[in-house]
C-alpha cells in the first residue's frame, strides 16, 4: 500500500543542542572534517545509513540519543567550538575582505553566478558533470576567499538519474522523487512568512510560478528556483523536474526560468536581507544568457533607451563558455522563441526583433532561423572567456565570425583555467599528512588560498610516509569497489551465490588506473578496448599486472554512449579479466571521492581539442596521483614529465576517425607497457619506487597550487570581475547612452571608412634588423573622426601565404588633413625588430574611452587591392 502524500516529521532539537540545526543547514560542513566527525558522534549507524547527510541524520536520530547528548558535556564543548568556528569563518575577514582596501580597489560589492546545475555535495545531488561540479567548487572557493557570491540556479526535483546496469549492461535510468523539505535547503519567505515567488508570463495567457529554496553554501548564498507549486498548471509545474530533460520548449522554459527568474529572485532576496545587490553578473555557459534580457527590462523600465541599456548590461556581465565544439551549444528555433516574448509573454516591453537578434547566427555557415544561446551569451557581456589556455584559443576559433576582419587571435574571449576545490576532493588522510608536516594551519591555508611555499613543504616528506599512504588509499578504494561491485550485481539480478568472486577483484599492491566521467562519444571511453588481446595481457602481467576502475554515465537520450558503456561492461564481465578491471554504475560525488585517492594514474584520452578543461585528473593529482593523458584541457598546459605522461596524438594530419583511434590506442599501451608500469614496480633496497615517489612528490608540490578552486577564483576577481565592476560603474545612465549613440554612428559610416593609400618612406633605408621604416597613410574617415578611431600598422613574421603570425600593432598619428575629399594622413615609424620573412599591414579600428578593446563592435577597416603602393605588401 502506497502513502498518498510524504512529508517530513523532524525531531524538536533540545535548547543545547540548536546549534546542530545551523550546523547541518550550512554546506561548509561538506567541506568541514571537524563538523563531519561531530555529526558523526550524533549517532554512528544513522550517519552511515543516511550516506553522510547532517539534516538527514537530524530527521532520523531517536529522541532518547538527543535527550542523552543535551547531558553529554563532551559532546556539548564539540558543538560549541564546532558552532564559534562557523560564525568565525561566516563573519571574519578573509581574502577578499583584506583585498578591497575599500571602493578604490574597485571590486564589486556582489556577484551574481548563474549555472544550470550545481554539485556541491552528493546530499544535494543538482548536477550531471563537470559542469555542475565546477560550479560548486567556484561556490565554495568564492567563499573561503570572503568573494561575496550570490549562486543562482534550478532545484530540479528529480535531480539527474541514478544509474544502474541491466543483466546484459545496458544502462537503466532511475529519477528518484527529492523532496526538498529532506535536503539541506530552506524556502525563501517574506516578512509575513508566505513563501516568495517570481513569475513568468507565458503565451496564451498563462504564468510560471516558482518559490525560491537557498542553500548555504558556507558564506554564498545558492538561491534554486522551484516550478512545483500549486500555482501553476501540470506542464508548468514539471518545467523544473529534471536537468537536461525534456524537448525544446520544456528546455527554453528552463532556461527564461533561470535567467529572467534568476534575475527576478537575486532582487526579492537582496530587498529580504539587505545582501549587497550585484554589480556583476556571470553567466557560467549559455543557459542562463537571459538574464540580460531581464536586465535589459529593468533598465527600460526606469527610463534607460534599449541601446544604452545593452551597453550598460554588458559592461557587467562576464560570460564563461565551458564547450568546445558546436553541438554542445543550446539552440532553438527563433519562432519558438518569439512566441515567448513580446505582446501578450515575457518582456512585453522589450522589442522582439531585438531579442531575437541577440541570438542570430549572423556569421558564415550560420543558421538565420536559429536562435544560439551562447551567440547571445557573448553579445550581452563585455568579457567572455574559455576554461583553459588551450580551450580559450579553440573558443576563439569557434566563434571567430562574429568579429569579421579580425583574425582568431584578436577575438575577445580570455581563458581562465577551471580549479579544484581542495578542501572538498583532497582525501582526510593526505590532509593529515600534510597536517603533520607543515601544521595543520598551514595545511588549511595550502588547500583553500594556495601558495607554492605552503605546497614545496610536500617535497620534504619522507617516501615511507607517502607510499604508505598510497598503499591505504589504494586498500580502501579496493573495499569501496568491491562493495559497490556486488551491490551492483545484486541490481543485474545476481544471488549471492554467484558473487564469491568479488571478494578477490583487486588488489592493493597492483598498479591501479581510472577512468570516470561522461560518456559523450569524444571522451572515449572504450578507446582501452582498441585490441583486447594486448589489453589482457596489461591487466594479467604475471610481474607488473594493472588494474582498472571505470565509472561514467552516457546521457538518457544518448543511445550511442549507452552502446559503448555496454561494450566496457561486457568486456569487464569476461571471467578471465574481472578481477583486474571494474565498471562501477552511478558515478556521482560520493563515488568521485573515494575514486580519485584511491588511484595510482588517472587516464584521459579525449579527441583532441574537444576537451575544454576536464578536471577529474585534478581531484586526482591533488591526492598524489599521477596523470596519464592526451594533451588537452588543463593537461596542455600544465604538463611537466614529472607529473606524469602525455599521450601523443594524430590530430592534425587528415585522418580518418578509426584510423587515429588505432594510433592513439598503441601509443596508449605502449606508455603503460614501456614507462608507467616499469616506474611503478622499481623498486629500491627499501621495497619503495623510489622514482615514482618523486614524481608524487613534483605533483603536490608543483602541480598541486596550479589547480586550485582558490587560484581559479582569484583570477576571476581580478581579471573579470574586478574590470567589469569598473566598466559598468563607469557606464552611469548618461556614459551609456553617449557609448550607444558614439557605436550607432559609428556603425552607420563605417561603410565609407577606408585604408586609402599606403606609402613607405624610402628615405629608411634598407631592411635590416633596427632598421626603421616611415609609414604615411592616407584614410577615408567618412563622418566620423580621428577621435573616433585609431589608425594601427600590424607588423610580424609572415608564412609562406603572407600571413601574419606574432603580430604587433603599432599606432599611427594624425599628420595631416581633412583633405577636400576629407581624407586624413596618418604617420609613424615601423622598427624591423626580427629577421627572417617579415610583413606588415594597415587597418582602422574604432575607439572609444568605454570600449573595453578594439575588436569590441567587430569592425575593421583593411587595405584592398586597390589601396596603393604598400598596401598589404610584405617586406622581406
Amino acid at each position: 500500500m502506497k502513502a498518498i502524500r510524504r512529508f517530513t516529521v523532524r525531531p524538536v532539537l533540545p535548547e543545547p543542542l540548536r546549534p546542530l540545526s545551523d550546523l547541518a543547514r550550512n554546506l561548509r560542513w561538506s567541506w568541514h572534517a571537524e563538523t563531519r566527525e561531530l555529526f558523526r558522534a550524533v549517532d554512528p549507524d544513522n550517519w552511515r545509513a543516511a550516506g553522510g547527510d547532517p539534516v538527514r541524520v537530524l530527521g532520523a536520530v531517536p529522541a532518547g540519543r538527543l535527550t542523552e547528548l543535551a547531558r553529554d558535556e563532551q559532546f556539548l564543548a564539540r558543538l560549541a567550538a564546532a558552532s564559534a568556528d562557523l560564525d568565525d569563518y561566516l563573519g571574519g575577514e578573509r581574502w577578499y575582505q583584506q583585498h578591497t582596501g575599500g571602493d578604490a580597489a574597485g571590486l564589486p560589492a556582489a556577484i551574481a553566478y548563474f549555472s544550470p546545475e550545481f554539485g556541491v555535495t552528493a546530499a544535494l545531488p543538482q548536477y550531471s558533470g563537470g559542469l555542475g561540479i565546477l560550479a560548486g567548487d567556484h561556490l565554495k572557493s568564492a567563499s573561503d576567499l570572503g568573494v561575496p557570491l550570490i549562486g543562482v540556479g534550478l532545484l530540479y526535483r528529480h535531480g539527474y538519474f541514478r544509474q544502474s546496469l541491466s543483466r546484459d549492461g545496458w544502462q537503466q535510468e532511475h529519477y528518484p522523487l527529492l523532496d526538498p523539505n529532506e535536503l539541506p535547503v530552506t524556502l525563501l519567505r517574506q516578512a509575513d512568512d508566505t513563501p516568495v515567488r517570481v513569475h513568468l508570463a507565458l503565451p496564451g495567457g498563462r504564468s510560471l510560478h516558482a518559490h525560491i529554496w537557498v542553500a548555504q553554501v558556507g558564506r554564498v548564498p545558492l538561491l534554486m528556483l522551484d516550478s512545483d507549486v500549486e500555482e501553476n498548471g501540470p506542464s508548468e509545474r514539471d518545467v523544473t523536474d529534471r536537468l537536461y530533460g525534456g524537448g525544446s520548449e520544456h528546455r527554453l522554459l528552463q532556461e527564461m526560468l533561470l535567467g529572467i527568474g534568476g534575475v527576478r529572485a537575486v532582487r526579492a532576496y537582496c530587498a529580504l536581507t539587505g545582501h549587497a545587490a550585484p554589480e556583476v553578473f556571470h553567466t557560467n555557459e549559455g543557459h542562463a544568457g537571459f538574464l540580460g534580457l531581464e536586465r535589459i527590462r529593468e533598465l527600460q523600465q526606469d527610463g534607460t533607451e534599449f541601446d544604452a541599456a545593452l551597453e550598460t548590461v554588458r559592461a557587467g556581465t562576464v560570460f564563461t563558455t565551458h564547450t568546445p565544439v558546436p553541438a554542445g551549444i543550446d539552440r532553438f528555433d527563433r519562432h519558438l522563441v518569439a512566441r515567448h516574448f513580446g505582446e501578450g509573454a515575457e518582456l512585453p516591453a522589450v522589442d522582439t526583433e531585438r531579442i531575437l537578434a541577440l541570438g542570430r547566427e549572423t556569421y558564415p555557415g550560420g543558421d538565420p532561423n536559429v536562435f544560439n544561446m551562447a551567440v547571445m551569451g557573448l553579445r550581452l557581456a563585455q568579457r567572455a572567456n574559455g576554461v583553459s589556455t588551450l580551450h580559450g584559443a579553440v573558443s576563439r576559433e569557434m566563434f571567430a565570425g562574429l568579429w569579421p576582419g579580425f583574425d582568431p587571435e584578436e577575438v575577445p574571449i580570455t581563458s581562465i583555467t577551471n580549479g579544484v576545490h581542495a578542501p572538498t576532493w583532497v582525501a582526510p588522510e593526505v590532509r593529515a599528512l600534510g597536517a603533520r608536516h607543515i601544521g595543520a594551519a598551514r595545511a588549511e591555508e595550502a588547500l583553500t588560498v594556495g601558495g607554492s611555499l605552503r605546497w614545496d613543504s610536500a617535497a620534504d616528506i619522507p617516501g615511507a610516509d607517502i607510499w604508505a599512504l598510497r598503499r591505504d588509499l589504494r586498500e580502501q578504494l579496493v573495499a569501496e569497489v568491491r562493495t559497490r561491485l556486488r551491490a551492483s550485481w545484486r541490481e543485474r539480478g545476481a544471488g549471492s551465490a554467484e558473487l564469491g568472486w568479488i571478494d578477490t577483484v583487486l588488489d592493493p599492491d597492483v598498479l591501479t588506473i581510472g577512468f570516470a566521467r561522461r560518456v559523450p562519444s569524444y571522451k572515449r571511453l572504450t578507446l582501452m578496448l582498441r585490441d583486447r588481446e594486448r589489453l589482457t595481457r596489461l591487466l594479467l602481467d604475471p610481474e607488473r599486472p594493472v588494474q582498472i576502475v571505470v565509472a561514467g554515465k552516457a546521457h538518457p537520450a544518448d543511445d550511442g554512449g549507452k552502446r559503448l558503456v555496454r561494450e566496457l561492461v561486457r568486456f569487464s564481465d569476461d571471467p578471465r579479466v574481472r578481477h583486474r578491471i571494474v565498471f562501477l554504475p552511478d558515478y556521482g560525488m560520493g563515488m568521485a571521492q573515494k575514486l580519485y585517492p584511491g588511484c595510482d594514474v588517472w587516464l584521459n584520452n579525449p579527441l583532441r581539442p574537444l576537451e575544454a578543461c576536464g578536471t577529474s585528473g585534478m581531484k586526482a593529482a591533488l591526492n598524489g596521483c599521477l596523470n596519464l593523458s592526451v594533451l588537452d584541457g588543463w593537461w596542455d598546459e600544465w604538463f611537466e614529465p614529472d607529473f606524469g605522461w602525455a599521450i601523443p596524438t594524430a590530430d592534425g594530419h587528415g585522418l580518418d576517425e578509426d584510423r587515429r583511434d588505432d594510433l592513439e590506442a598503441n601509443a596508449l599501451y605502449e606508455l603503460i607497457e614501456q614507462r608507467v608500469a616499469p616506474r611503478f614496480y622499481d623498486r629500491d633496497a627499501d621495497d619503495l619506487p623510489e622514482r615514482w615517489i618523486e614524481m608524487v612528490r613534483h605533483t603536490l608540490a608543483d602541480l598541486g597550487p596550479k589547480v586550485l578552486a582558490g587560484r581559479m577564483v582569484r583570477e576571476y576577481v581580478e581579471q573579470l570581475y574586478a574590470p567589469a565592476a569598473q566598466a559598468h560603474r563607469a557606464l552611469d545612465v548618461p556614459g551609456a547612452a553617449e557609448l550607444a549613440a558614439w557605436k550607432s554612428r559609428v556603425r552607420a559610416a563605417w561603410r565609407d571608412v577606408a585604408v586609402d593609400h599606403v606609402e613607405v618612406d624610402e628615405a629608411s633605408g634598407v631592411a635590416e634588423l633596427g632598421a626603421t621604416l616611415g609609414l604615411r597613410v592616407r584614410v577615408a574617415l567618412a563622418d566620423l573622426t580621428p577621435d573616433d578611431v585609431e589608425v594601427q600598422a600590424v607588423a610580424g613574421r609572415v608564412d609562406a601565404s603572407d600571413k601574419l603570425a606574432d603580430a604587433q600593432t603599432v599606432p599611427l598619428k594624425p599628420a595631416g588633413g581633412p583633405d577636400q575629399q576629407g581624407r586624413w594622413v596618418y604617420e609613424g615609424p615601423l622598427t624591423l625588430d626580427r629577421t627572417g620573412p617579415f610583413g606588415y599591414t594597415v587597418r582602422i579600428l574604432p575607439t572609444h574611452r568605454l570600449l573595453p578593446a578594439g575588436a569590441d563592435l567587430g569592425l575593421v577597416a583593411l587595405p584592398t587591392e586597390a589601396t596603393g603602393e604598400g598596401a598589404g605588401v610584405l617586406m622581406r
